[in-house]
């Protein structure tokens, strides 16, 4: 894909971090970078304007959620999620496999794919890759990713083995599938905890060659130990010319920590999800909003954010807000979340260029893990 490549810019000179960018159709964004997550075609409670204004650039769609409603013929009627949902930076699908795991009660894998019950009405659905890649073809987005079994943490050898191989035949036939050219398809390293699988997967879907690669089935339970191991036991054997993709990370600790291995994107539900529950991400660690303390504090929220609602909200009003139900709230509180978490990795692109990435990642998870880290 000629609009689609990775520069690769400066790599720190002490670990595997890098620096670089990601040109895609829909422009060109800074590495590394975290993407917030707008499943239903929305950030929730935000607009395209003020996610840009953030300085956010890719945002990611969930394929599974979409398909059920609206559906994706109607998206592609209206020209394509871009068109759909007014955004028009760059966007990623992910193919519905974690939701599908989370539905575990409820699904059966086979050879062809999954068979699952929808969990809005109980009608029986089934993806296989080549239903998925239809699916993601049809909503449109400048990055797609295969289906992919992601696999519960613990899991036995045996069975580890036998799931990964067939997501790796699963990503080939989503290859084959795939007729359009301007959407990058990636593959979906799996292998849960083992080394040896985990570079067997890495290997295997090399030759499939895909634009880009994601490192599955991390953030579902493991231990950090473990989560880092899985992170490098991929990355050592994918292409270095390729972006590296973690799904679902949103914790400061796991962003440094894959950012440190080589990884270039990351996603999450995470600071918004917070959000509303009035739980921020501050400079000065994590804090509650609902706490009667702030209940007459008049400061902003962080005095170290750029952010819209700390330079125009106080912690008093916040909490009013928070109180009350209030939606303003909530969008005021997923603005500062989701615009931390993008600052973070404005700082860690900065480190990354003056060769100083492993200090500026001590500095920041002692800062948090000293004042209520999260």
């Amino acid at each position: 894909m000629k609009d689609f490549y990775l520069q690769i810019l400066h790599k720190d000179k002490n670990c595997k971090a890098r620096y670089g960018i990601l040109h895609t159709p829909h422009g060109d964004v800074e590495l590394p970078m975290f993407m917030p997550v707008g499943t239903l075609a929305t950030v929730k409670t935000l607009s395209p304007e003020e996610l840009k204004s953030m300085g956010s650039g890719f945002i990611l769609a969930n394929t599974y959620h979409l398909s059920l409603r609206p559906g994706e013929d109607i998206v592609q009627k209206a020209g394509g999620l871009h068109k759909f949902m007014n955004y028009d930076g760059p966007i990623l699908t992910d193919s519905g496999g974690f939701q599908v795991f989370s539905l575990s009660q409820n699904r059966k894998i086979s050879e062809e794919g999954v068979i699952f019950k929808n969990h809005l009405n109980g009608d029986l659905m089934e993806f296989t890759p080549e239903k998925v890649i239809e699916i993601e073809e049809k909503l449109g987005a400048d990055v797609i990713m295969v289906l992919d079994e992601c696999i519960p943490y613990p899991s036995t050898y045996e069975y580890v083995k036998e799931s990964t191989e067939r997501t790796i035949r699963w990503a080939k036939r989503c290859k084959d599938a795939q007729k359009r050219d301007d959407q990058a398809l990636f593959g979906i390293v799996q292998g849960g905890e083992y080394k040896d699988l985990r570079e067997y997967c890495a290997i295997e879907l090399s030759k499939i060659d895909f634009v880009g690669y994601a490192i599955g089935g991390t953030s579902i339970g493991e231990p950090k130990e473990v989560y880092s191991k899985m992170i490098q036991y991929a990355v050592e054997y994918l292409p270095v010319d390729k972006p590296k993709y973690i799904m679902g990370v949103g914790s400061i600790d796991y962003l440094l920590e894959g950012i440190e291995n080589g990884v270039d994107m990351f996603d999450c539900v995470l600071p918004t999800r917070l959000a509303r529950h009035g739980a921020l991400m501050t400079s000065k660690g994590r804090i509650n909003i609902r706490d009667a303390k702030y209940k007459d504090d008049f400061t902003p929220l962080d005095d170290e954010c750029d952010c819209y609602c700390c330079k125009h909200y106080t912690k008093a009003y916040l909490r009013h807000l928070y109180v009350c139900d209030e939606t303003f709230g909530k969008r005021l509180l997923s603005i500062h979340n989701i615009r931390f978490l993008i600052h973070l990795m404005e700082e860690a692109r900065k480190a990354i260029k003056e060769d100083r990435f492993l200090s500026f990642k001590e500095e920041m998870i002692k800062k948090y893990n000293d004042k209520r880290g999260f």
